[in-house]
């Protein structure tokens, strides 16, 4: 008699539920992903934003992916995902996109830096561009992180 061996579905790993979700490595950097995405947003905020469409895409893109992504915590600690194989696709390509987006983001972030080198009010507002332009590019490779850490799962 042929023994049968697992089936392609249990090899695969089950997605994480509850307090799990914090331990297990993809989806351990959506929490970081949150806190780096809202200072990106509170430091743009704080300052004075001298080039409003530039720094408003930045402002759209942290603020959009911090709710996102919270609302993704939010399902996997909760369980609604209930281990479907769909869950592993939606979360590599929000992951991916919000990458590309973040990505964007940074850039213009890092642009309007140096042109509020001087400015009005130039040593605060150069610091705060400063630091949301480093957190902005943290963000980004946190969220290309997640994307390949849950595609090569």
């Amino acid at each position: 008699m042929a023994s049968v061996g697992p089936s392609a579905a249990s090899s695969q790993p089950a997605l994480p539920s509850g307090p799990a979700v914090f331990k297990t490595i993809p989806y351990a950097f959506i929490l970081p992903e949150i806190l780096c995405g809202t200072w990106v947003w509170i430091l743009v905020a704080a300052t004075s934003v001298s080039l409003p469409l530039l720094q408003g895409w930045v402002m759209y893109v942290s603020l959009t992916s911090c709710l996102i992504s919270l609302l993704l915590l939010l399902s996997y600690i909760l369980g609604f995902h209930r281990n479907s194989e769909n869950w592993k696709v939606l979360d590599s390509l929000y992951h991916g996109a919000t990458a590309i987006l973040y990505m964007s983001a940074a850039v213009l972030q890092a642009n309007a830096t140096i042109t509020s080198e001087f400015g009005t009010n130039a040593p605060l507002n150069y610091q705060l561009n400063a630091a949301a332009s480093f957190f902005a590019f943290l963000t980004t490779f946190l969220y290309i992180l997640h994307a390949f850490s849950i595609y090569y799962q």
